[in-house]
């Protein structure tokens, strides 16, 4: 099967839209949320159960995967899918925020990015040429432009600068992409201002065009009310015919509204790392398993939830298993986490093929201010 993409229905009354994508691991409907696993693993969880929670498509990071266990390695092993046995599709991100994040150990140059391993202190050069390298030799379904994260704050100056290096690196992955199946997005950048971003999508969507677009540099400590400003005004103005991915979004109220402005694609560490943390989400109150108000509380975590967690085991009990530091805290925290965001997304595309995402939207965000 080739990369491709339809719009199967749009929401009449907001900008939400049910698609499909399609890639030589299989099908993927949209919006989609993509459980991040960031080492070639969603931690805490083996890849069927996974699939067996709903996902369809995972991301992985390539800049972790290159320094260990390393691409070569992972190449000659078949590709990521056989490596980590996952037989879906397979994002990967291009290593650009998590170089951005390492601030103190990376030098930004026209060239390239040079940093020290987070690891073992070795340095690396990574290129756009090298991150596609890199991306081709993981195989993953879908490659992301290597891009500068523009922090927040920044200047209109150090915006337009690092825009400026993100859309030349933009035409260098092209160039540097083989003609191999694997689908290419190109990055938006712009920082909080909505001219550099307009230009952006000149730029990356008119001059060079991808395989599909995503919004950066969202989530990097700006107001959420700025984050979303930055959704409803960019979003919409993407190619229609192509998917639209915000990276790093989000919490389940974020996800809500961005899918209201046309966005079809979300990942973050949110729903696995809470999880980790004893935060679990459900369709009443996020519940914070630690406490005690739950040691005698034998009822499941989420009535509502068709979870494995949620079947089988209390509150009770997972907070005994977190306050002892049992590793099936995480085991089953996550689960219930995924599932929960799995389920929302399942949701979400039944509101809008059924054309009521306005009245699902509102009814959500209402629930969850009053949780």
């Amino acid at each position: 099967m080739q990369y491709g993409f339809e719009i199967l229905k749009k929401d009449s009354a907001t900008g939400a839209r049910l698609g499909r994508i399609y890639t030589p691991h299989g099908e993927v409907n949209t919006p989609v949320f993509m459980p991040v696993a960031t080492q070639g693993t969603v931690k805490s969880l083996v890849p069927e159960t996974v699939r067996e929670l709903g996902a369809e498509m995972i991301l992985s990071n390539t800049y972790h995967l290159y320094l260990r266990p390393g691409h070569d390695i992972i190449n000659h092993a078949g590709g990521l899918h056989k490596f980590m046995n996952w037989d879906a599709p397979i994002l990967t991100d291009s290593g650009g925020f998590q170089i951005f994040s390492l601030s103190s150990l990376r030098k930004i140059t026209n060239d390239g990015v040079i940093f020290q391993s987070h690891i073992d202190g070795s340095r690396h050069l990574i290129t756009p040429e090298v991150s596609v390298e890199i991306q081709e030799a993981l195989r993953s379904d879908i490659v992301m432009c290597l891009d500068e994260c523009t922090p927040y704050p920044a200047s209109l100056e150090e915006a337009e600068k690092s825009l400026e290096m993100t859309v030349n690196w933009a035409r260098r992955c092209k160039i540097a992409k083989k003609d191999n199946g694997q689908a290419l997005f190109g990055i938006i950048q712009g920082g909080i201002y909505p001219a550099l971003r307009q230009k952006a999508m000149e730029e990356i969507c008119l001059k060079i065009g991808f395989d599909g677009y995503a919004l950066g540099g969202l989530s990097v400590g700006e107001p959420k009310d700025i984050m979303l400003e930055i959704v409803e005004t960019s979003a919409p103005n993407l190619p229609e015919d192509k998917p639209r991915y915000v990276m790093g979004v989000g919490t389940p109220e974020d996800i809500v509204a961005c899918v209201d402005c046309g966005v079809d694609m979300f990942d973050c560490v949110i729903p696995t790392r809470c999880a980790r943390n004893g935060l679990l989400f459900t369709n009443q109150e996020k519940v914070v398993i630690k406490n005690a108000r739950y040691k005698n509380d034998h009822s499941p975590v989420d009535s509502t939830c068709d979870c494995y967690t949620c079947r089988n085991y209390s509150r009770a009990y997972l907070r005994h298993l977190f306050m002892a530091g049992e590793i099936l805290a995480m085991v089953l925290n996550t689960i219930h986490n995924v599932r929960y965001y799995m389920h929302l997304m399942e949701r979400i595309r039944t509101a809008i093929r059924d054309g009521c995402y306005a009245a699902f939207k509102k009814a959500y965000i209402e629930r969850q201010h009053l949780s």
